[in-house]
């Protein structure tokens, strides 16, 4: 459930950090101008290379072949290039205009073949694709690595810097000012030459190992299936995840068969409900070994030795480590104040987990059975307990919350809060038959976004749920930029006629990415690199968190969670049991996230070079937290794709973060009415629409009024003391 994003190439320190990789720097007798107009006049039939003769210039998916990307990205990176050049080589006195615009301006070429392309990467892959990023990665972060390590160039962003405070700046220039000078210092800027080298050395390095660990990653979950031949096997499941897997096991070579995957929407129910113990284990298994059977795709030394270059590269930009670079660009700003804040609340979490623990042990021995309970054990039982405390099943919420009604669920909440409106177009451009596009419109009938949905799970597409923009909203430099939003998630398919049912926890899910959607459409900033999820990590997971809060509100639910054949309302009582239930098993929850938290912090704040055995470092980081055998990690490290193969290394604390942020902004609507106009207007006009162009606790503030508190988040979790 997280934001993916791209920013150009001066802002490419983000990248830099966790995706890059990069190569020595390029020469040639020609121009960069002249190699992208070479480059350009060559492949006439490339899209990239003129306008999307497209309704609203949405990207022209029917005719961008992957062989069009390689001499677009080379393209565009001359390009950018030569606009550098020309910022360095202006004869006049750097200026804010000259210099930080002018960068801020440049590379829109790389920028719209980026937007499509790691777009497709995470949504519909394949070997082609695959094969061109670990070329363009490369290129990408050497191009970027040219700028932030141009010291002709860092001279004159930083006499502009140097003058920040007499220049009259608003407050988005100056922090693009700021965000600009601190991006050159961060990808080092301020080395000599030898070091500089060095920098780019470990950069090509960590780059490519991080894409062999996605690949692998990949292939592993892709490779994992369960075959089932016996019927009686599929005790306990319900009779659409076993409609599934027949289907699955069809498209699979197994005919007559079921198979079940290491996917969670495969996975997750058959933890929950099949009662085979040993099926469950061998499933279990599966999913937390994946990428650690010492085979080709295994991911052990990878990750250590990206680790070890993380910690290099830190400390060779002055850097106590890895965490301590990436936090000081973060609202948490240093690995202490993570770690402080994981204390506060893992004891608390920790003795509900084991009280879970002992109430599922207890069910165990009254069944008359004599095994202890094992982390295979734990969604079966809780599912259980859950039942017969709550007489709560959530398989029972998946009539009421069909994908179609979740979504106008979700429309109609968006519409109430903030007067926007969703047209659904069938004749626009789409990268696969499956995803569904909207127009968005405001309460003055302006249309003001497209919206994307890609719903269901395939092979092409990497687990998870996220949000990302084809597009950024900006108004810049005389162009007004309207954003094209995209929403991925992974749900089942619907089977026959049947219409795509989801249970309450998938329904939520669908709540929170459209809140990251809304972060994107009604972004209304001026500069592109500070467009609407363009914040900090540990603060743009904060809107999505707030937006789940709707889906269990009596009014919302009823406008949308009917029953999908009889039209029927969902009943109060199924309603109560819902609310009843979402304290229940948050101590597994909570810990499960953290123990995934503390183990990504411990890797990435090492302070010295060697690489480790990652199988007993990580075993010692979760004997160290106190973490109990009964649960494993909620992502252990051979496929923590979030920290060695995405944007969140020495982040991935930032759900919480934006949790009691999250729960602390909704008090708000909750004191003065879910849907109350001023608190509404307060809440886009202060956070949903200003991007990264203020600081944003700042923002936070100016909202709220003062700071978010812990207490609404543990009193939500059930986990203050009683």
């Amino acid at each position: 459930m997280k934001v993916m994003t791209i920013k150009p190439l001066v802002a490419a320190v983000t990248l830099a950090l966790s995706l890059s990789a990069c190569s020595t720097m390029q020469t040639a007798s020609t121009s960069q101008a002249e190699v992208a107009q070479q480059i350009i006049s060559k492949n006439q039939d490339n899209p990239f290379f003129k306008p999307y003769p497209t309704p609203y210039g949405m990207p022209d998916f029917a005719n961008i072949k992957p062989e069009h990307y390689l001499p677009a990205f080379k393209a565009g990176i001359a390009q950018q290039k030569a606009e550098i050049q020309a910022i360095i080589n202006n004869p006049e006195k750097p200026t804010f205009a000259n210099t930080i615009e002018a960068m801020e301006f440049s590379g829109n070429l790389t920028t719209k073949v980026i937007g499509v392309f790691y777009n497709l990467t995470g949504a519909d892959t394949n070997p082609e694709l695959q094969l061109i990023s670990k070329e363009v990665g490369p290129m990408l972060s050497a191009a970027g690595d040219d700028v932030l390590l141009n010291d002709a160039l860092f001279q004159r962003v930083k006499a502009v810097y140097q003058q920040k405070n007499s220049l009259n700046l608003s407050v988005a220039q100056q922090k693009l000012l700021d965000d600009t000078y601190q991006s050159f210092v961060r990808g080092g800027a301020n080395l000599d030459e030898a070091e500089k080298a060095k920098l780019r050395v470990l950069n090509e390095k960590i780059g490519k190992l991080s894409l062999e660990f996605g690949d692998n990653l990949l292939a592993e979950t892709n490779a994992f299936e369960l075959v089932i031949d016996n019927k009686a096997d599929l005790a306990g499941l319900p009779q659409d995840i076993i409609d599934t897997a027949a289907q699955t096991a069809t498209k699979r070579g197994h005919d007559g068969k079921w198979v079940f995957t290491t996917h969670r929407p495969s996975v997750t129910p058959f933890l929950t409900y099949a009662d085979n113990r040993e099926l469950r284990e061998i499933i279990f298994k599966g999913y937390i070994e994946r990428a650690n059977n010492n085979n080709a795709n295994d991911n052990k030394k990878i990750l250590a030795k990206m680790a070890a270059l993380r910690a290099e590269r830190a400390q060779l930009l002055g850097y106590k480590t890895h965490a301590h670079i990436v936090l000081q660009e973060r609202t948490a700003q240093t690995p202490e104040n993570v770690y402080q804040l994981i204390d506060k609340v893992w004891p608390a979490a920790l003795d509900q987990a084991k009280a879970e623990v002992a109430a599922m042990q207890a069910l165990v021995d009254a069944e008359g059975k004599s095994f202890k309970i094992e982390a295979w054990d734990w969604a079966y039982y809780s599912d259980k307990i859950r039942t017969a405390k709550y007489a709560f099943n959530e398989q029972d919420t998946r009539p009421y919350f069909s994908l179609e009604s979740t979504l106008d669920g979700v429309f109609y909440t968006a519409n109430r809060l903030f007067g926007i409106t969703m047209k659904e177009r069938t004749d626009l451009p789409k990268y696969h038959p499956e995803v569904r596009t909207w127009e968005v419109y405001d309460a003055n009938n302006k249309l003001i976004a497209i919206f994307m949905g890609d719903y269901f799970v395939r092979d092409s597409k990497r687990g998870g749920a996220w949000m990302n923009a084809y597009r950024q909203q900006y108004n810049m430099n005389g162009v007004e930029s309207m954003p094209i939003i995209v929403n991925v998630l992974n749900y089942p398919k619907p089977m026959g006629d049947e219409p795509a049912l989801l249970t309450f926890d998938e329904a939520s899910t669908l709540f929170h990415e459209f809140g990251h959607a809304l972060h994107g459409m009604l972004s209304d900033v001026e500069y592109r690199s500070q467009s609407g999820t363009s914040v900090p990590r540990d603060y743009v997971e904060f809107p999505s968190q707030v937006m789940e809060n709707w889906m269990i509100q009596p009014e919302v639910l009823a406008q949308f969670a009917k029953h999908y054949q009889t039209g029927e309302v969902i009943p109060q009582a199924l309603v109560n049991k819902i609310q009843a239930a979402s304290k229940f098993n948050q101590g597994f929850n909570t810990v499960e996230y953290m123990a995934a938290t503390k183990l990504d912090l411990d890797w990435h704040t090492q302070t010295d070079f060697e690489v480790k055995d990652a199988a007993q470092f990580e075993a010692k980081s979760l004997a160290n937290m106190g973490l109990i055998e009964e649960i494993a990690p909620r992502y252990r490290s051979t496929y923590f794709a979030h920290i060695f193969s995405g944007g969140y290394s020495a982040g991935y604390y930032s759900y919480l973060w934006s949790e009691i942020l999250g729960a602390d902004a909704f008090e708000a609507f909750v004191e003065n009415g879910i849907f109350d106009e001023k608190t509404a207007k307060a809440f886009k006009d202060n956070i949903l629409s200003q991007g990264g162009s203020h600081d944003p606790m700042h923002l936070y503030k100016a909202f709220r009024g003062k700071e978010a508190g812990i207490e609404p988040l543990l009193r939500a979790k059930g986990l203050l003391a009683k």
